[in-house]
């Protein structure tokens, strides 16, 4: 069962190119990596597949030297099957596992440039900070992550849904029976989160507690990785650090609150290591005067998100207890209250503002709060619009309880906004008599169409 997903068409276009860089497909562990290449492998009259984990014999032939050639007719050899430059696509898997082989990729594209190659691999950023030369310029970089929820629409058969929200604007909003529809269906894209595995059992039985046992697997699948990490963290550490981050998460992580007595340094390194992973998102300080955003951020202030809505409430629900009753918040309460109680909300904003972006580079994503002490100011998240800074906050209120966008456009003269919540599409204009009686412009995003967001602004 394969379900489109939104790389798709940046690794068809890369195929059809006349000239073509080697791509490194890189993102955590059962984002969907793999499947993707298979399906893109379909187009070619030959998919050789090689995973170093599974076949370590073919380690052997990078390990003499580093021409491209010879190795591919080894390959070939090995495998069974001929390789062609234009028709054949090589995909090498699990490449972590062959540092050489990481290596060989540059000589692909200056010896064999008419050859379609693809690596992947897990924890893929920890052996790329241990080789000597990664061949910048020769390789191309492509990022993956967890599916959006509007892949989760089309893999439960909801494109007609889709296009009809594709559709609304804030002057022709979406009919209320298909917003309220929208808004049950993301309620348990919530619970169920992106990761492929999972969304394939939801498909096929609609089960939640069937669901979480696919994502509690993938749990123990991540956190027996850790081990691999032993020369850098402490595996106990990690696994303390992402649970704490799950209770932390959208909230500026406060090391204390690790626990186990480790030394701030130490859970520094842990939370590099997770992010490295792929299974934490950092949101960093910006003071957000002027872009780029990333000038003026601070990264002792940062909160961090888990890589997947679903399987955050998994290690929630390992690091507090039973969590049934989050279960019945997310499923059951009104639209403002899981607006605002809870960071489920504002953690699907975060992810799905990063992934329905270019795959070909990777994103940060960043916030603004008053630093000055005792203040409780705070914009969700800041990014970039048509060369500005676009506030957004995550909310489910009247304009009167917006009070810290108001305070961070009067401050940094920013005149547009963007309000998500589960409301319909619109927009507002706000009076800010403090500020001399400047109209604000707010548009209104519901949660289901983030990947909307920028058109709705035009």
């Amino acid at each position: 069962m394969y379900f489109k997903r939104l790389i798709d068409d940046y690794l068809s276009e890369w195929a059809t190119r006349e000239s073509r860089k080697p791509i490194l497909l890189r993102g955590a562990r059962q984002v969907g990596k793999s499947t993707v290449v298979r399906h893109l492998g379909e187009r070619f009259t030959t998919f050789v597949e090689i995973n170093f984990e599974r076949q370590p014999e073919y380690k052997t032939l990078f390990g003499v030297n580093l021409d491209v050639s010879r190795i591919v007719s080894q390959i070939s050899a090995m495998y069974g099957k001929p390789i062609v430059e234009g028709s054949t696509l090589l995909f090498l898997d699990e490449i972590q596992a062959c540092p050489e082989a990481i290596m060989s990729l540059r000589f692909f594209k200056e010896e064999m440039p008419d050859l379609h190659v693809v690596a992947a691999g897990s924890l893929l950023e920890f052996a790329l900070e241990e080789l000597p030369t990664f061949g910048v310029g020769r390789i191309h970089s492509m990022f993956m992550y967890p599916m959006t929820f509007d892949e989760f629409l089309e893999a439960n058969g909801e494109s007609l849904l889709k296009a009809a929200r594709d559709n609304a604007t804030p002057q022709t909003p979406m009919p209320s029976p298909l917003h309220e529809k929208l808004i049950g269906l993301l309620r348990t894209y919530m619970l169920i989160g992106g990761m492929p595995e999972v969304v394939v059992k939801w498909v096929k039985t609609q089960d939640f507690l069937l669901c979480q046992e696919v994502q509690d697997d993938l749990v123990i699948s991540y956190e027996d990785d850790f081990p691999k990490y032993r020369k850098k963290v402490d595996p106990m550490l990690l696994r303390l650090t992402l649970r704490s981050a799950a209770v932390q998460a959208t909230k500026k992580f406060v090391f204390a609150q690790v626990g186990g007595n480790y030394k701030a340094g130490e859970v520094k390194k842990a939370l590099e290591m997770l992010t490295l992973a792929g299974l934490l998102v950092p949101v960093t300080h910006s003071d957000a005067n002027g872009l780029p955003l990333g000038s003026e951020a601070d990264r002792t202030y940062r909160k961090y998100l888990l890589l997947d809505s679903g399987l955050m409430l998994r290690w929630l629900n390992l690091a507090i207890g039973n969590i049934k009753s989050m279960t019945v918040h997310i499923l059951t309460s009104s639209v403002a209250d899981l607006v605002n109680k809870g960071p489920i909300a504002e953690l699907i904003t975060g992810l799905e503002m990063i992934r329905y972006q270019s795959p070909n580079v990777r994103h940060e994503l960043y916030y603004w709060q008053r630093t000055a002490k005792n203040s409780l100011a705070e914009v969700d998240y800041v990014t970039e619009y048509q060369q500005k800074v676009l506030p957004v906050e995550v909310k489910a209120r009247t304009q009167g309880g917006m009070k810290s966008l108001w305070l961070f456009m009067r401050e940094k003269r920013w005149t547009e906004a963007v309000r998500c919540s589960l409301e319909n599409f619109g927009a507002f204009d706000y009076t800010d008599k403090e500020a001399g009686g400047v109209i604000r412009h707010v548009l209104i995003c519901p949660l289901y169409a983030i990947s909307r967001m920028r058109a709705a602004m035009e």
